[in-house]
């Protein structure tokens, strides 16, 4: 993730780029310029260009990266006034480091079009949806598990938990809309509802490296949305769970069942025995898998098939574009709505000389008042392919030394 530099690391590093004369590129049209600065950065940084840059105009941002002992760091400033190889802008107010791209983003080019489909099938259900998107791989099959027998995967369920639950229960949001508390807040987050031991508190902190557990200020959050003061929320959230202690319960988890961007519905284990262990994160990791299989299994069965949608293929403005992902926008409409983080499109880019095809992981989703952004990933890209995308977009040959350079973020 991309990673704001603090003051003192970015004043520093605004200095050496006068003292040492470090090159800091532009790129705009396949074209690569090379700014050096003239002088020191006082409130504004006077460059000057190997050559004159087309297009230039007051008021225009310019997208700037530069390699600082093999650290890659990019930052966005705004001409003031120019005049030929000579530009002056403001001081930018961040710099940045860590990228998550690989190679630099560019303009769009005009001789490119470009062509999206979704990869695999869609959907539109009529359950609760959250804002990413849950990919089924094919590991999320179990050897030696008739997947089509529905009714079979229950029986194992129940056998299983028998072991270390007291209890099961397996709801679907087919008729039966989320009420309870931990019902909505699966259905709102498409998380984990987990409490460990009635006896403590909420879980401060996610272990998991994407997400997926309803936190103790997750959880405070939602209170306060139902209208619970703030000052009380700490109150409200210990009376919460000790009303499950009053009740024998234990150890409670709820594992939310997901399809796609939806949440199907889900499986609550429970311990209200003394002589069974709490619940931890082995226990946590089984359930979800028993989910996956379970949505496997539904899939098999053509549960889904009325709400399957049109793969029609459709267009999109590209902002800008990279050797190893672009950012589009499209506006508000059904279809964007199921544009979701975590989902993957194939991507047709054509340009005069050849035609590029790859799949592309949406990582990153945002909006102003008129249209949808997407930042996109390239996902697995034929190497020669990358090699020409590289040359058309930055207008030189493909090197190693450029690979570990060029670098932005979507």
């Amino acid at each position: 993730m991309a990673t704001p530099i603090k003051r003192i690391e970015k004043d520093f590093l605004l200095k050496v780029l006068h003292d040492e004369q470090i090159p800091v590129i532009y790129l705009k049209n396949n074209t690569q310029y090379i700014l050096t600065l003239e002088k020191p950065v006082k409130e504004q940084m006077f460059f000057k260009s190997n050559r004159q840059i087309e297009g230039l105009k007051a008021r225009k941002k310019l997208d700037l990266i530069f390699d600082y002992r093999g650290q890659v760091i990019t930052f966005t400033v705004e001409v003031s006034t120019f005049k030929e190889e000579h530009i002056i802008t403001n001081e930018p107010e961040f710099l940045y480091k860590n990228l998550e791209r690989s190679f630099s983003r560019v303009s769009s080019s005009p001789d490119i079009e470009v062509q999206f489909s979704f990869s695999g099938d869609r959907y539109s259900l009529s359950y609760p949806k959250i804002n990413t998107y849950e990919k089924m791989n094919s590991e999320d099959f179990t050897k030696n598990v008739d997947i089509k027998n529905f009714s079979g995967l229950i029986e194992q369920i129940a056998a299983w938990t028998k072991g270390f639950a007291s209890g099961y229960k397996l709801i679907i949001f087919k008729d039966v809309k989320p009420s309870c508390t931990e019902e909505r807040l699966l259905a709102e987050t498409g998380k984990a509802f987990f409490i460990p031991s009635t006896q403590g508190d909420f879980l401060a902190d996610d272990p998991y490296p994407k997400k997926r557990l309803i936190t103790r200020d997750i959880f405070k959050r939602y209170l306060e949305s139902t209208g619970v003061d703030p000052q009380f929320l700490e109150e409200a959230s210990a009376r919460f769970i000790k009303h499950k202690y009053e009740t024998g319960i234990l150890s409670d988890l709820w594992v939310p069942i997901l399809f796609q961007e939806y949440v199907l519905g889900f499986l609550r284990i429970w311990i209200s025995a003394n002589d069974k262990p709490p619940f931890n994160y082995e226990v946590i990791d089984q359930v979800y898998q028993f989910t996956k299989i379970l949505v496997n299994s539904l899939r098999a069965n053509g549960y889904f098939e009325t709400g399957k949608m049109k793969n029609e293929p459709f267009g999109g403005k590209v902002i800008d574009i990279s050797a190893s992902g672009l950012l589009f926008s499209y506006p508000p409409s059904p279809l964007a709505s199921a544009l979701l983080p975590g989902s993957e499109l194939l991507v047709r880019l054509k340009s005069p000389q050849r035609e590029v095809n790859s799949k592309a992981k949406i990582v990153r989703r945002y909006k102003d008042s008129g249209y949808e952004y997407f930042g996109c990933r390239f996902v697995d890209m034929a190497p020669e392919d990358i090699r020409f995308l590289f040359e058309y977009l930055y207008g030189k040959p493909f090197t190693d030394s450029d690979a570990a350079f060029v670098s932005g973020h979507v």
